[in-house]
């Protein structure tokens, strides 16, 4: 899921990748982040696989290694790339092999791939620098496949995370905000990642991947995956404690927990020459 406040990937804010505080913001917590972040959907996971020349997978922002573990477990060999040391020295931890660097900034050093991958990460790299970039990395017919989690909170619970925003950091863009289609909302971010993908002018078309799941949260699981979200990830303990808490007497009255409709999108392009 996008870890900005999807209310700021529009057209008149700020780029996402410019927000460098709150990019390199996860690494406080990477244990959480890792055990609370969804996974996923393996046939995601496969269509890029199979759509890829071969195994050789560049996994940008790979903070943790969510994403890595699962093409490693598809039977690819990865290499993770992640601007955070702290969320790179977990991801090693696991068995994955990581630099530290951002991708714009990072030395491929003659080496290629079959696909470059970003899990909940391309709106934090320049959307044209980095597809001109992946273009640079990957072989001929390699792919570039950028993915994201797009979640619908229940409007009783999308209502008190954004009245309580409203009292705790009301200059936040959360505070307040009436509940919008979350695809609504998010289609600016692929737009925007497609539309970079274009301007680098080294891949086919950009295509859009869809896969629909769900998910059972309790309050507590929700509750422990709320502080990795980037618009709690930078605000003081005592204000972060207040959300929750607003947030979790909205889910007491929806009797201790909800389903979660999740959309997974993939923006995907095929390198061409």
């Amino acid at each position: 899921m996008p870890t900005l406040p999807p209310e700021r990937a529009t057209r008149s804010q700020p780029e996402p990748h410019q927000a460098r505080e709150v990019a390199e913001s996860f690494g406080t917590d990477p244990e959480r982040y890792d055990r609370t972040r969804p996974h996923y959907p393996d046939a995601m996971v496969d269509r890029i696989v199979a759509a890829s020349p071969g195994p050789d997978v560049l996994d940008v922002g790979c903070g943790t290694g969510t994403a890595a573990r699962q093409f490693q477990a598809a039977g690819c060999t990865v290499l993770g790339v992640e601007p955070d040391a702290r969320m790179a020295g977990f991801a090693r931890r696991r068995g994955l092999d990581v630099e530290v660097a951002t991708f714009e900034t990072w030395d491929a050093a003659g080496r290629d791939f079959d696909a470059v991958a970003a899990g909940t990460a391309w709106h934090w790299i320049d959307p044209v620098a980095g597809a001109a970039k992946a273009a640079r990395v990957l072989r001929p017919g390699g792919r570039l496949a950028a993915f994201w989690h797009v979640f619908q909170l229940p409007p009783e619970v999308a209502d008190a995370l954004a009245d309580v925003y409203l009292r705790v950091a009301p200059g936040t863009p959360l505070a307040g905000q009436a509940a919008r289609p979350a695809l609504d909302v998010y289609q600016v971010m692929f737009d925007r990642a497609a539309d970079g993908i274009r301007e680098a002018g080294a891949f086919g078309d950009p295509e859009q991947w869809r896969f629909d799941w769900e998910h059972h949260y309790t309050r507590d699981e929700w509750l422990d995956q709320m502080p990795t979200h980037g618009s709690l990830t930078n605000l003081p303990t005592a204000k972060v404690k207040e959300v929750l808490d607003g947030v979790g007497a909205a889910i007491d009255g929806l009797g201790g927990g909800f389903t979660m409709p999740y959309v997974t999108v993939a923006v995907t392009a095929s390198r061409t020459g």
